[in-house]
């Protein structure tokens, strides 16, 4: 079949290169304004409790979310002198005004409130509830901020908050990639240049990565008419857009330049080529996919987001290469390796430096593999200490503003009211008639670890005991038909502490069906989400993968050799970044903040990328090693001959493809950060340490049985598989003369 596509797009190249043409306008005229459909959001399970909790309190009580906090500074004196307390009125009255607030209070319009005082009575906070949706919330944040920010009077106002310090993260987010991505492009370029040697050569890569990326937006716009599409996805399509475009490109050229070299004409080294690095890419880009295609099982549209853009942009990047890139290889001819910096001279076969390296591995197997597994799973222990957390405002740059006036109330407050567990019952006929109920409830939570105090209609409590009667506070607690009570931690809410808070409140006995919510128990309940369907992600990358290598190559170890050896890799690298960034070693290198978590969202995002892009190597070495074998049935000199023809491209591609990926970890939000280190490490790593030593020892220990299947899956194969070789040209093909070479081409 791809023999033939090979003919259509030699016969038809002008035709195909027109019609990618259209395309790219069209998909970049619809698409362009995707940004505008997307979502900041998408982090709530939709089934969890604490979303549930969350919709009670807003459809009883309004919405009650701290979007947005003044932290209040006197200038001279305290937060309870006349000047200072007229100023902080003044800011109170004038914020619940504004059109995007729906309430404010603050430490002077309750009367008074201690929780809402610093511990030395300089600081005071005001509190905001934006209406709206999160996106809604975010754009009041970038007009209230700026506005309310910096001297009024006696006092010097900060901004923080949810809304706030999530509006900075994006912010924060669209520049650093924005500036990593001109520093990362010229140094790609320029070994691109390098790599392939010719100036041409070079560009046809950003060709391949233009049109998956922008076909890529279309696709999104398109999703996002219909369901939620988080605006981090965009960030993954540039960033694989352009890496997939390389390493495919890299695959399809060196090919195309290998058959030129083999004395085949340009237009029949375009089929030979479509044939094989063709079918290898087809398979590389179907992997890839399926891989992502993992995250759509989980409930979050932040995971479902980066799916929907890693399946595009894969298939993308694939139909890209094995299709538009062989049309202009057809129209280029010899000239692909125009403006050469250099003439590269083959080296004769088995004189290679990746063939030397083969050989000296399959010398010694079993103790080359055997220190190398050691090294892998030295790396991977710190993993089994991970802990999982979700981003906050310390994923900022510690000058951050937001982050400022947190990192504030967390030292000099007792307690952090925006991160309070929200504990609410609906349906309770009459509130009132329960006084006693909920007395005694609120006094019981307050005697838990880890709480400071707990607020409701009753009044406040602590270790036990009512210590403030109810007064203008608790007027926010009232409604017809539910209660809501306010359980303040005096731990973090993003720790293991704030865990077993939340889960010893959902816990403790209640005299009414509640439901919680807050920052900790959303912790809760995204990782409880999340590892529920962990097994189903694993086992569906596991088997699809199994299957797709299966059905290339018609073996079960050689599925099984791959899988054992990503799960090696992959756990190596989420090793380094669990002692990296949870641990903080690197912290003061990296310019990061170590919360002692890592992102609950990342190692799965990792995983499905990393494991889809280690595929990507392990298809295309395998791909030319079975080829090998299939010409010669010598085990030894088809690994050693695969790894001579492919290790030399895998390795630029990794560092191609890494080098992308680092324009993420040069980001000053620490979970994109980790993101980009994360991908630069398993691809180099892959590349590098799997590719270049373990796939060989295995290869040479399992000797022929590498190709092995039971009869039965033979049979299978051999009626739905997809084998290697050459088709003959299709009857009605016209016989092409070669084209006579350029006078000294050789």
């Amino acid at each position: 079949m791809l023999g033939r596509l090979g003919h259509f797009t030699v016969r038809h190249r002008k035709a195909v290169l027109v019609g990618t043409a259209l395309f790219f306008v069209a998909a970049g005229v619809l698409g362009g304004g995707v940004a505008s459909r997307l979502t900041s959001g998408g982090f709530d399970d939709p089934s969890s409790e604490s979303f549930h909790a969350h919709q009670a309190i807003e459809h009883e009580f309004g919405r009650q979310t701290p979007d947005l906090v003044l932290l209040v500074t006197a200038r001279r004196g305290t937060v309870d002198d006349a000047d200072v307390v007229a100023a902080g009125n003044a800011l109170t009255t004038r914020l619940a005004s504004e059109r995007a607030v729906s309430r404010a209070v603050s430490y002077w319009n309750l009367g008074g409130a201690a929780p809402l005082r610093s511990n030395d009575g300089r600081q005071a906070l005001v509190i905001a509830t934006l209406r709206g949706s999160e996106d809604n919330r975010n754009d009041a944040a970038k007009d209230l901020s700026p506005r309310y920010s910096g001297r009024h009077g006696p006092v010097t106002v900060g901004v923080g908050g949810f809304a706030e310090a999530f509006r900075q993260v994006n912010q924060q987010t669209e520049s650093d990639l924005f500036r990593g991505e001109l520093l990362a492009f010229p140094i790609v370029l320029v070994l691109m240049i390098l790599v392939f040697g010719s100036v041409v050569a070079a560009g046809l890569p950003l060709v391949v990565g233009a049109l998956a990326i922008v076909g890529t937006f279309l696709v999104l716009l398109i999703i996002a008419s219909l369901t939620d599409v988080s605006i981090f996805a965009l960030n993954l399509t540039t960033g694989m857009g352009l890496g997939l475009a390389i390493d495919y490109s890299l695959f399809v050229i060196s090919r195309y330049r290998e058959e030129l070299d083999a004395g085949r004409s340009p237009h029949d080294a375009v089929v030979r080529t479509v044939q094989t690095a063709g079918k290898t890419v087809a398979f590389s880009a179907l992997t890839v996919a399926t891989a992502l295609a993992a995250l759509l099982v989980f409930p979050l549209p932040f995971l479902r987001s980066f799916a929907y853009a890693g399946i595009g942009v894969s298939l993308l990047a694939g139909v890209a290469a094995v299709v538009c890139l062989p049309a202009l290889l057809a129209v280029l001819g010899r000239r692909v390796n125009s403006l050469r910096l250099w003439r590269r001279q083959p080296k004769p076969v088995g004189t290679g430096m990746w063939h030397r390296i083969a050989m000296l591995v399959m010398r010694r197997p079993v103790p080359i593999a055997l220190a190398v597994i050691v090294l892998l799973v030295a790396l991977g222990l710190p993993f089994l200490r991970i802990q999982f957390g979700l981003p906050d405002d310390r994923v900022l740059p510690a000058d951050a503003s937001s982050r400022q006036v947190q990192d504030d109330i967390r030292a000099r407050f007792n307690s952090d009211e925006s991160r309070s567990l929200q504990v609410v019952s609906a349906g309770i006929t009459d509130p009132a008639a329960r006084a006693g109920d909920i007395d005694q409830y609120a006094a019981g939570l307050s005697r838990l670890k880890g709480v400071a105090r707990v607020d409701t209609i009753t009044g406040s409590y602590a270790g036990g005991q009512k210590v403030a009667d109810p007064g203008a506070l608790s007027l926010r607690f009232q409604a017809p038909r539910a209660v809501w009570l306010s359980v303040v931690p005096s731990v973090e809410a993003y720790s293991a502490a704030g865990e077993r808070l939340a889960k010893d409140v959902r816990n403790a006995p209640a005299p009414f069906r509640v439901l919680v919510t807050g920052p900790a128990a959303e912790l809760v309940d995204s990782k409880e989400s999340l590892f529920a369907r962990l097994p189903i992600a694993i086992g569906w990358v596991a088997v699809a993968t199994f299957v797709l290598l299966f059905l290339m190559f018609g073996s079960i170890i050689v599925p099984i050799k791959a899988l054992i050896l990503n799960v090696l890799s992959l756990s190596a690298t989420f090793g380094a970044l669990v002692w990296i960034f949870q641990d903080g070693h690197l912290s003061g290198v990296l310019d990061f903040t170590a919360t002692g978590t890592l992102p609950a969202s990342i190692p799965l995002l990792l995983f499905c990328i990393a494991f889809g892009l280690s595929m990507d190597y392990e298809v295309f070495l395998l791909s030319r090693i079975k080829e090998e074998h299939d010409r010669t049935h010598d085990n030894t000199l088809s690994v050693a001959h695969g790894l001579e023809h492919t290790g030399r491209i895998v390795t630029a591609a990794a560092v191609l493809i890494s080098v992308v990926f680092l324009a993420f970890a040069t980001s000053r939000v620490s979970f994109i950060k980790i993101f980009g280190v994360g991908l630069s490490l398993a691809v180099l790593m892959d590349a590098f340490v799997i590719r270049a030593t373990l796939v060989p020892a295995f290869m040479r220990i399992a000797g022929e049985a590498n190709w092995w299947a039971p009869k039965w899956l033979r049979r299978v194969h051999a009626r739905i598989g997809f084998s290697e070789g050459t088709e003959p040209p299709p009857p009605d093909a016209p016989v092409e003369e070669p084209e006579p070479e350029p006078v000294g081409s050789r």
